[in-house]
Formats: C-alpha cells, sequence, structure tokens
C-alpha cells in the first residue's frame, strides 16, 4: 500500500507535502541536497508579467513563533521564468505548480499562458495589490472571478485560487467556484507588524507584512475547516506546518494537500521530513492519507 500518494485535480503525487509559494524560490538552492521529483509539488514564487524590484529593505523579521515578510513581489517577470528557472524545474522531474499574479485580468491571464507548457497547475495569487486605492482582487469577488476566468481561458490548466482569512473569504469562493475554479489555496499570510523601539519605526520597510510560522497554524486550520464544509473542490493548506501532526491536522479539517513554507528557512529537508513522519503514522495504523481528508468533521 502506497500510504502517501493523492490525486489532485488529475496530478498524481507521490505524497501530499508541497512547498509553498514564496518559501523554496524554484528549488535551485535546494536541488543539491535531494532530488526535486521526490516532493509532492514545487510552487513557484508569485510570476508578474515584467520584472519588479520589490519592497523596501529590510523584508523580513522574526516575531514570536513566526516571521513576518514583505518581499513585494520581486521577480525577474514571466519571460525570464519561461527561458530558464521553470524548463530547468521541470527537467528536475518536479511537478510545478506556478503561482501567477498582475494587477489586472489581462496580467494575470498573459502570465498563465505563457507558463502554460511548464504548470501542472495554477495559483492565483488574489492578494495581488491593484493600482491606486482598489480593493485587492480577494476583497472583490467580481474582479476575482473574471481573473479566475481569464487564466482558466489562457492557462488550460487546472487552477487554484489563493484565498486570505477572514469574513469576505466564504462568499469569495462561493464566486470563484460559480466562476469555474477548479480548487482553492489557503491561507495567504494575514498581515501584521513589528516595531523597532531604538529607531521608533516599524521594523520593515513596508512597514507591514505577512505573518507566517506557527503562529498562524490555528488561524489557517479554522478556514480550511471552514471552507470545507462549503466546497466539494479540492483543498491545499498552508500555515504554520512544521510536522507530520501538523499535515494531518490540515487533512483533518479537509486539506487534500498540504504546503511547507516557513518551516523550509530552519530546515531545508522540512518537507520530506514531515512526510516520512505522516507515511510511519498511517503505516502504524494500516491507513492511507486520503482515509484522513475531512475526518475532522
Amino acid at each position: 500500500m502506497n500510504h502517501l500518494e493523492v490525486d489532485f485535480l488529475g496530478l498524481t503525487l507521490p505524497n501530499p507535502i508541497v512547498t509553498a509559494s514564496g518559501g523554496f524560490n524554484f528549488g535551485r538552492e535546494y536541488a543539491h541536497l535531494y532530488p526535486l521529483s521526490e516532493l509532492g509539488a514545487v510552487t513557484t514564487p508569485s510570476i508578474t508579467p515584467e520584472p519588479r524590484r520589490g519592497a523596501l529593505t529590510p523584508r523580513i523579521t522574526e516575531t514570536p513563533m513566526g516571521m513576518l515578510s514583505a518581499i513585494g513581489l520581486e521577480n525577474e517577470g514571466v519571460d525570464a521564468y519561461v527561458a530558464g528557472e521553470l524548463p530547468w524545474l521541470k527537467e528536475q522531474g518536479a511537478r510545478v505548480i506556478v503561482n501567477v499574479c498582475g494587477q489586472n485580468p489581462a496580467e494575470f491571464a498573459l502570465v498563465a499562458g505563457k507558463v502554460r507548457p511548464f504548470a501542472d497547475l495554477i495559483e492565483v495569487n488574489l492578494a495581488c495589490p491593484r493600482p491606486g486605492d482598489r480593493p485587492s482582487f480577494d476583497r472583490n469577488p467580481k474582479a476575482a472571478a473574471e481573473v479566475i476566468r481569464r487564466v482558466k481561458e489562457a492557462g488550460n490548466r487546472p487552477v487554484l485560487a489563493k484565498l486570505s482569512p477572514g469574513d469576505s473569504l466564504l462568499p469569495l469562493a462561493k464566486a470563484l467556484e460559480d466562476a469555474g475554479v477548479d480548487g482553492f489555496s489557503l491561507i495567504n499570510p494575514p498581515p501584521g507588524m513589528r516595531m523597532d523601539l531604538e529607531r521608533r519605526r516599524p521594523v520593515l520597510g513596508s512597514r507591514h507584512g505577512g505573518l507566517s510560522g506557527p503562529a498562524i497554524k490555528p488561524l489557517a486550520l479554522y478556514w480550511v475547516y471552514r471552507l470545507y464544509q462549503q466546497t466539494s473542490l479540492p483543498i491545499l493548506g498552508m500555515g504554520g506546518v512544521a510536522s507530520g501532526e501538523d499535515a494531518l491536522e490540515f487533512a483533518l479539517a479537509g486539506a487534500r494537500l498540504v504546503a511547507v513554507g516557513t518551516a523550509i528557512f530552519a530546515n531545508p529537508y522540512a518537507p520530506l521530513q514531515i512526510a516520512e513522519q505522516i507515511r510511519k503514522y498511517l503505516t502504524k495504523f494500516n491507513t492511507r492519507w486520503l482515509g484522513w481528508i475531512g475526518n475532522g468533521h
């Protein structure tokens, strides 16, 4: 019995542990440690149509039980990645989830169309900032639904909508399901701050950033659990996963796949170690990963 193998939107993965967007880059820094094909999948950083310089420094700071980060979507632009990192990643035998971002539906679609040959799944970053004072897409169901429709048409791959925690999550998910989204990933890091007492100002150059790490695990579990009650579409859960027990909790809440992000900064072997911890647990009880999904309901 293969206790860990899982089917996710037609893609067969050797285990349910994938890397979170931004926590693993494209995997080059880790490929000398282990074959990237041993991971469930690799999720790329957010890719935009044009290069972006990113946020002011400092961009990362530690917090109790986690960290704050504000990268500002720094990336080299889709054309550079299509010419370099994405083909290399596929050559490693990795299953690839490409995270796409833009300032309007046309930009999302442009990126999705260009990365299509290298993407097994497309993850749509609905927290992308929009020009002016307009709310981000994850606060505007109508605009987000149009993004999903355009990405599905251009990308021709299963599409995951990445959602942020908050009261708008469930109504947004319903609107995106009506628009044809194939699944969901959650949660995006909630916002947070830390102050520098000597300089009397926020530590991060952009003042606030996204909070990740063990501190947000209860919040993430809550929203995965709530969304699983509403939808029959598959869920990729994430937020504070650092052990096999954490991942099994997400499965009980309803997550079919689980992403690891912040834990990789301290331990690059974390995704494989977590998968092995799950395997030992499931073997002990002679059950499979799929038998756990949603059983906490």
